[in-house]
């Protein structure tokens, strides 16, 4: 039985409201940051999980072997190790993405805010309207 259950606290995803006011994306990014820094360490857990799974069904058909069961356990019992070990390798792959996706919306929300934060805090600190984005494109 694993020991692997689903989270319902995880990180909600970004809302995609088309609002672009600078607070709205940094908070956007913030909150894909740190949902990938979660899923991140959850891919990291069931990683492990599925390697130590893979080498107790290894070593589960050694035994099965010494105890001269059935071939057929065996070789099913080894079946199973390949799997778990084939798919830690793409789970590896996962958290490796994760990681780097993690990463570049970190650099992202730093980039954004090293740009844009200055004229926020003009146009926030303002009394008149500001016009609406395009407005001086035509």
């Amino acid at each position: 039985m694993s020991d692997l259950a689903p989270t319902t606290g995880g990180g909600a995803a970004a809302r995609t409201d088309g609002d672009n006011r600078y607070k709205a994306v940094q908070q956007k990014l913030k909150t894909l940051g740190t949902a990938m820094d979660m899923a991140s360490t959850e891919l990291e857990t069931l990683l492990r999980g599925m390697r130590t799974n893979a080498q107790r069904s290894e070593g589960l058909a050694v035994d099965i072997a010494n105890a001269e069961l059935d071939k057929k356990f065996v070789e099913m019992t080894n079946q199973v190790s390949v799997a778990l070990g084939g798919a830690a390798i793409e789970v590896r792959k996962l958290h490796e993405t994760a990681q780097e996706v993690s990463g570049l919306a970190h650099d992202t929300r730093r980039t954004h805010a090293r740009l844009y934060e200055g004229l926020d805090t003009v146009r926030s600190s303002r009394k008149e309207r500001t016009p609406k984005p395009g407005f001086f494109a035509r």
